[in-house]
């Protein structure tokens, strides 16, 4: 059974979460976890704590679950709005330019493979 656990609005630029989570796509949920806790990468930790709501999701969902069967099976980054985190930039001859900040929506899916 899947167990799912999603990262709306987390304040990380979409390509930064997605170099972390291509990273980890596919490993046993156990690795993927060690991994992600020894990853020099901005996107590491708010991964981290994705796979482990996914992994606490799957044991309220089946308490006889077993941890180390799970693999993470779907894992993607997604775009968020960022109509509140636009930031203007003074530039020459009196311009100025917009500063985006990045927003991501993460999501993992664990299932035990066949």
């Amino acid at each position: 059974m899947a167990s799912k656990a999603m990262a709306r609005f987390a304040r990380i630029s979409p390509r930064k979460a997605r170099m972390v989570v291509n990273f980890v796509r596919g490993k046993s949920a156990a690795e993927a976890l060690q991994l992600l806790r020894f990853t020099n990468k901005s996107g590491a930790p708010v991964v981290l704590k994705v796979i482990e709501s996914a992994v606490a999701n799957a044991r309220t969902q089946n308490p006889t679950v077993d941890v180390d069967a799970l693999f993470v099976t779907v894992a993607t980054v997604d775009k968020g709005p960022n109509s509140h985190m636009r930031r203007w930039r003074p530039r020459a001859m009196g311009r100025a330019t917009r500063v985006q900040k990045g927003i991501s929506h993460i999501t993992i899916v664990l299932d035990a493979k066949e």
